[in-house]
């Protein structure tokens, strides 16, 4: 039971906190955040993005003229961009001359938290077991 429930966290958390990045990481855009930050209508973002629902495919290839999504596992995915690429799409296509794409971390949550605290008390478990 518990080698399961460490084998379900280190899928969701692979990092114990001790070994979380201390650089600043930058959280992907999903359509409403870029339709507030381009001031566009959530439609025309749709339009822009590289992706081609009529023949359900997925992942198309980089297209400079259009907003890239990041990799998607399935068409039931959200589109995710990262703010780099949109920050580009904006300059190169829409020319808009200044860009400022604000990027937050999302606030540390309860859940989140307490997932960190279970892995870290199951890695020492798993540290102090002597091996047969």
């Amino acid at each position: 039971m518990l080698a399961a429930i460490h084998k379900i966290l280190k899928k969701i958390m692979p990092l114990s906190v001790s070994e979380m990045p201390n650089d600043r990481f930058y959280n992907l855009m999903d359509v409403e955040e870029i339709q507030k930050a381009l001031g566009r209508s959530r439609a025309s973002i749709y339009r822009y993005a590289n992706t081609d629902p009529a023949k359900g495919l997925l992942n198309l290839p980089y297209d400079p003229t259009r907003l890239n999504p990041e990799l998607r596992q399935s068409d039931r995915d959200p589109l995710l961009f990262h703010p780099t690429e949109v920050s580009r799409f904006a300059r190169d296509v829409l020319k808009i001359k200044q860009v400022t794409i604000q990027v937050q971390e999302t606030a540390q949550n309860e859940t989140n938290r307490l997932l960190k605290e279970i892995l870290q008390e199951l890695r020492l478990l798993n540290q102090s077991k002597p091996n047969n």
